[in-house]
């Protein structure tokens, strides 16, 4: 083959010789390798085994399958099963826990996968290492108990019962605030299966005081942490402007001082009318700081109101039991309306009406509330217990003097709250509803005098005056005095109480811009 080639490659040639061997060589492998190629793209490797069934090609499918089958199945992980030991039934209490803490729906009967049974490959120890200490965080929640509170978090009973007597010769453990929060550690075992000792509590117990329960020598001390606390009042002024409420809050008066100011000074003058821009506020409120920083705002102290010509003054002061507003000469006044007093629909209204039980027309001098037998009746206005007893056919009977002239009555009562001489506030609970007297079911029977005359409750708003003088006098007027040395402004740092006493006066407050300025 190769010797034709040779001579036929001689004769194509100009000079009539023959081709190197070199050449031919290459032509024969380009042919091998193209066969090789064709070999392979003649074979089909994935091979339709429903067609052409018992061909040589099927079986080389059904061969190329099965080969890759066993190769799976040979690298496939092992399948055998692991033996493991029963789960134990769950004690009661752990089932309550999981329970409490599952992550599904409780309705699915979800657990936490608390507790897994052991295999074979699990060796057990003989005594499972425990951490020395515990910290722990317990939150005092709105209407629970202090003891309940740190024994839900893990505290023994004995150590939460002896903590909270502890805590009681400082405040009372229900006077600790809802959200209190209360570092918690707990210490070593003593022995196994019994409760964590209590080695450390911080808490704060009040506004002005800290409290640390500490371990010492095995038992447990009560450690106090005083917080200095600068009780100097706050006091904001500013103008007017294009509005009172609002400029007060922008001047930084909290909602409920505001309120109260404008309550104050609307017994002098007319807050739609008579305040204008020019005009001037003056608010002097209750106010702690905390060297920790915490403040906390109280009770509006003093309402001002500089005026073109005018100055309005009004004093918080307490006098006989009841908390109202004085001007700065000890005048003071409230007006209000009475309050309902009890829960119930009116039945009866005042004047000329037929009586159910007389039969004849007859004068009604008060107005009746149908309520249910035992609806508790309070006290219309602040006053004093005149009579309490049994009043003919009024029955059970409260009679109340009040300010101005004003006196209320309460009939028909079930059972009497209050006694002759007792001091009572408007809202205060002085009896019961009955059907005691000339009566034909439960309800009660009010009425008001005005110097002893019967009038129409439902027609009757009150002011009620009363002057200072003697000795309340004095203390008045010391107080307006105190509150009127106040520097408006922000209220001092807090310092500790060897430096408290000698503290300088605060710097007086920036200007408070106009609004819309």
């Amino acid at each position: 083959m190769f010797q034709s080639l040779a001579s036929d490659a001689g004769q194509g040639s100009p000079d009539g010789q023959a081709r190197p061997l070199s050449v031919i060589v290459k032509l024969s492998r380009a042919d091998h390798w193209q066969h090789i190629r064709a070999f392979f793209h003649d074979l089909d490797l994935v091979v339709d085994l429903g067609s052409n069934i018992g061909s040589r090609i099927w079986w080389r499918g059904a061969a190329t399958c099965t080969a890759l089958c066993l190769t799976a199945y040979s690298l496939g992980p092992d399948l055998s099963t692991i033996a493991a030991d029963d789960i134990q039934p769950m004690p009661r209490a752990h089932w309550e826990e999981s329970r409490s803490l599952a992550i599904m729906p409780l309705a699915t009967g979800a657990d936490t996968g608390r507790r897994m049974a052991a295999t074979q490959r699990v060796e057990m120890l003989a005594d499972a290492p425990e951490r020395p200490t515990l910290e722990l965080t317990a939150t005092i929640g709105q209407g629970d108990g202090f003891g309940r509170s740190l024994q839900r978090a893990g505290v023994a009973a004995n150590d939460a019962g002896a903590v909270t007597a502890m805590i009681a010769r400082y405040v009372p453990p229900a006077d600790i605030r809802s959200g209190t929060r209360v570092n918690i550690t707990l210490g070593r075992r003593m022995a196994p299966g019994r409760p964590r000792p209590l080695d450390y509590m911080l808490l704060r117990a009040r506004f002005d005081l800290k409290l640390a329960i500490e371990r010492v020598n095995g038992q447990l001390i009560a450690r106090p942490i005083p917080i200095a606390v600068d009780n100097t009042p706050l006091r904001i002024q500013g103008q007017v402007g294009s509005g009172l409420y609002l400029s007060a809050r922008a001047a930084g008066a909290p909602v409920s001082a505001v309120q109260s100011y404008i309550r104050a000074i609307s017994q002098q003058v007319s807050v739609g009318s008579d305040i204008y821009a020019d005009d001037r506020f003056d608010l002097i409120i209750s106010h702690r700081q905390a060297e920790t920083g915490e403040a906390e705002f109280g009770e509006l102290l003093y309402a001002g109101l500089q005026r073109a010509g005018r100055k309005v003054q009004m004093v918080r002061w307490e006098s006989n039991g009841s908390v109202q507003w004085f001007e700065a000469s000890g005048v003071g006044q409230r007006r209000g309306m009475l309050r309902q007093p009890v829960n119930g629909h009116m039945t009866s209204t005042f004047g000329m009406r037929r009586h159910p039980l007389l039969g004849y027309n007859r004068f009604h001098r008060g107005v009746d509330f149908g309520a249910p037998y035992g609806a508790p009746i309070v006290a219309a206005a602040d006053g004093v217990v005149q009579s309490a007893g049994r009043a003919g056919g009024y029955g059970l009977q409260v009679r109340i003097a009040h300010n101005s002239g004003l006196a209320t009555s309460y009939s028909h009562m079930s059972r009497i709250a209050a006694g002759p001489g007792m001091r009572v506030q408007q809202g205060q609970v002085i009896g019961y509803v009955g059907s005691t007297g000339l009566s034909t079911g439960p309800h009660l029977h009010y009425e008001l005098y005005r110097n002893g005359q019967a009038i129409n409750p439902n027609a009757v708003s009150y002011t009620m005056m009363s002057q200072l003088n003697g000795a309340e006098l004095a203390r008045f007027r010391s107080n307006l005095s105190q509150l009127l040395a106040v520097r408006p402004g922000a209220a001092p740092k807090p310092k500790s109480p060897a430096t408290l006493a000698s503290a300088t006066p605060p710097a007086p407050s920036r200007a408070v811009p106009r609004p819309g300025a």
